[in-house]
């Protein structure tokens, strides 16, 4: 018999909580900044999400809803809702990403798995226009950097393997590839195949840190 780790509470810093605040929290690095989502962020969010939606939609899990609704104000405002319990309840660090002042992204750790696991998934999305530049795996690295620092072991990725961009981002931060999942995920209507990659906080992180030296 066998007994998965996630079945355990866990309620306290002896359980594997974080023993420092990992959220709310704001992180920059030269002329990117991570930072919670903020109403005020609607207009630029709507703006990049409706531009985009030909570079997302092809990656994003959304079976019941059409790109308008996903981008409209009404989403917004769930998400920011949705969003925020999820934090203040340690299941997930939610960032935006700042160019400057611009808003061109998000990266999102979660859902965390706390107890012996202190597990969790990361995902992110970028503007086209700013794709190319170097600012997506420095914004991922920024938040895993703090999702190790806050207590978490283990960061995952599920990848269609046809994003080739997004594989290019997990591998500059040094992510090994752990498997192939057969129809892993529902993507429009089709359950498409991913693949996996993983980094722990005891892996050797040199390629994540030598994107965030100065």
């Amino acid at each position: 018999m066998t007994t998965s780790p996630s079945c355990h509470s866990s309620s306290g810093p002896e359980d594997g909580r974080p023993r420092t605040k990992a959220w709310p929290v704001t992180l920059r690095r030269g002329a990117l900044t991570l930072r919670p989502m903020r109403y005020r962020d609607l207009p630029a969010w709507r703006s990049v999400r409706q531009r985009n939606r030909d570079w997302l939609q092809p990656w994003e899990p959304a079976a019941d809803a059409n790109w308008n609704a996903r981008a409209s104000t009404m989403a917004f405002y769930r998400l920011r809702r949705d969003s925020r319990i999820a934090a203040r309840e340690g299941r997930l660090m939610p960032f935006v990403v700042l160019h400057g002042a611009a808003l061109v992204g998000q990266v999102n750790v979660g859902p965390i798995q706390w107890g012996p696991v202190r597990s969790a998934d990361v995902g992110y999305w970028i503007d086209r226009q700013r794709a190319g530049q170097g600012l997506t795996p420095i914004a991922v690295a920024m938040a895993i950097q703090h999702a190790f620092d806050s207590g978490l072991h283990r960061i995952h990725a599920a990848i269609a393997p046809e994003n080739t961009a997004s594989i290019r981002v997990v591998e500059k931060l040094g992510m090994r590839r752990e498997g192939h999942y057969s129809r892993y995920l529902q993507i429009g209507t089709v359950w498409r195949d991913h693949i996996g990659f993983a980094l722990t906080a005891d892996d050797d992180l040199t390629a994540m840190r030598d994107l965030l030296r100065d």
